[in-house]
């Protein structure tokens, strides 16, 4: 019998970003799993997220879900080096330090393929790459700063509510 695999996002799951938070259900409801040498992730956004264009991906849902999958990426990632259960405590959280996003090319509405990976040494800062697009493709390609974050530093975090 085989394992059921959980989604990443579910070791967070009073998390409320709308990219990936499970308790957000007005989101995107990102879900990314490992695969031993990256997070994957496939998405289905919906035809309003088009660009003016039909069948076209806009460019804001594709930095987003860039966003949310380094982000998940990152925290994996720095569990894994920890050899922590993901979501344990304390928390690992990452926080953007810096998005950028390259549009190769027009993104068809339709499925669409994540794959992020850290590059270089796994610590405070992060880089982390991101591609997308369809199958066998890349449309867009993400380039984070991912930057750990104490949240028991910070008085503004607290838990956010849909």
């Amino acid at each position: 019998m085989t394992a059921i695999q959980l989604a990443v996002q579910d070791s967070w799951p009073e998390l409320t970003c709308y990219g990936c938070g499970p308790a957000n259900h007005h989101g995107f409801q990102l879900k990314s799993y490992e695969d031993g040498e990256a997070l994957v992730a496939t998405v289905h956004p919906d035809t309003q997220y088009n660009a003016g264009f039909a069948q076209v991906l806009y460019g804001g849902y594709i930095a987003s879900v860039i966003d949310c999958h380094a982000m998940w990426t990152a925290m994996t990632a720095a569990y894994r080096a920890e050899g922590r259960p993901l979501g344990s405590q304390p928390r690992i959280v990452c926080v953007t330090g810096r998005l950028d996003v390259s549009y190769l090319r027009p993104t068809p509405i339709g499925p669409i393929h994540l794959r992020g990976w850290v590059e270089g040494d796994v610590g405070p800062k992060m880089r982390v790459r991101v591609e997308l697009g369809p199958e066998g493709e890349v449309t867009a390609t993400g380039s984070v700063l991912a930057v750990q974050y104490d949240l028991s530093r910070d008085p503004l975090a607290r838990p956010a509510h849909p």
